[in-house]
Order: C-alpha cells, then sequence, then structure tokens
C-alpha cells in the first residue's frame, strides 16, 4: 500500500514538472492560438449562434440558453487556445499519438488513465464473482447486487496492478492447465 502510494505521488510529481512548450514539428500542425483557422472557426461558430439568438425576444428564454452556449463556445475556444493542443488547415485541435513524451498530456496518460479505470472495473468485479460464487445461491447473487459487499470490494480495487502482481506471483490468478477444458477434436 505504501509502494502504491509512493508510485502515485511519483506520477504526480513528473506530470507536475512536464514541459509546458508544444513544438509545431509535426507535419502541417501550428499552436491553435497561432492558426487562422482556428480563430475563423470560432467566429463562424459565435456568429451562428448569435444569428440563432436573433430569431427570439432579447430576455426570452431561448435568447438567454444562446447567450450561454456562446459563452460556453468562447470559453472552450479559450481554452484551446491557451493549451499547447496543435491544429491543423481545418482549424481543428489534433492530438499527437506518437509516443513522444511531450506529447503524453494528450493521448499517453489519459490511455494509462483508461487502462487502470478498465482494470479496476474488472479487477473489482472478479472479485466480487469470486466472493459470491460461495454463497448458498451464487446464480442470485449475480443477478441481484449484494450492494454492501460490492462497494466494499470496490473501494479496495484502486490497488488492482498490485494484488493482481500478488495474485500472479502465488499462482492463483491463473488457473493450472488441468483445470481448463479443452474441447476434442
Amino acid at each position: 500500500m505504501k509502494r502504491f502510494n509512493l508510485i502515485a505521488l511519483l506520477c504526480l510529481v513528473f506530470l507536475a514538472f512536464a514541459p509546458d512548450q508544444a513544438s509545431a514539428d509535426i507535419g502541417g500542425l501550428t499552436k491553435c492560438s497561432d492558426s487562422p483557422a482556428f480563430t475563423k472557426r470560432l467566429n463562424a461558430s459565435v456568429k451562428k449562434l448569435e444569428q440563432r439568438k436573433n430569431l427570439y425576444e432579447a430576455d426570452s428564454p431561448p435568447a438567454l440558453a444562446l447567450d450561454q452556449q456562446i459563452e460556453r463556445t468562447k470559453a472552450r475556444f479559450d481554452k484551446y487556445s491557451r493549451s499547447d493542443l496543435l491544429c491543423g488547415q481545418d482549424g481543428l485541435p489534433h492530438l499527437i499519438a506518437d509516443g513522444r513524451w511531450s506529447h503524453a498530456a494528450e493521448f499517453i496518460i489519459p490511455g494509462f488513465g483508461f487502462i487502470y479505470i478498465s482494470g479496476w472495473i474488472g479487477w473489482v468485479g472478479r472479485k466480487y464473482i469470486r466472493a459470491v460464487s460461495n454463497t448458498k445461491n451464487p446464480a442470485e447473487s449475480e443477478i441481484i447486487i449484494n450492494v454492501p459487499l460490492a462497494l466494499k470490494i470496490m473501494t479496495t480495487g484502486y490497488i488492482w496492478p498490485i494484488s493482481a502482481w500478488q495474485e500472479l506471483i502465488s499462482g492463483d490468478l491463473v488457473a493450472p492447465k488441468d483445470e481448463i477444458t479443452v474441447s476434442p477434436r
């Protein structure tokens, strides 16, 4: 547990000191704040929303909702222009998935996050099925979920990589070959 917390802390420190500069050395991409197509796309989006807003009275609920949407659109484009994302000729931000550490925040880190969360869900499901298989009616426990048990398992599931490694080392993660059925050929 302490080892996992130390690894998590080191990852956070690594992310905190990641370089801030985006380099536009990838074919035809420029920083979004410098891209004329990006600015043109922002202006077109805002103009379209303002044209829709003109169809309604000034203080009507649809006009107010469109005002909020215009502000959200401007905030989104502002966030993209302040980030290190690179835009193409179409004015849209592009994610760089070539493995460079300078673009880790765009694809690698979210990819690891996805794998971690997917593994957490799978590990908790596996652990729950193993826990309810010892009950009187395991099929019913799979259909009608025992919520207190599931929540208990979920709260301990965040350390699934360590638990999986320990089970792999102990031989409990993988079934022995003599327990695996093979169809006759």
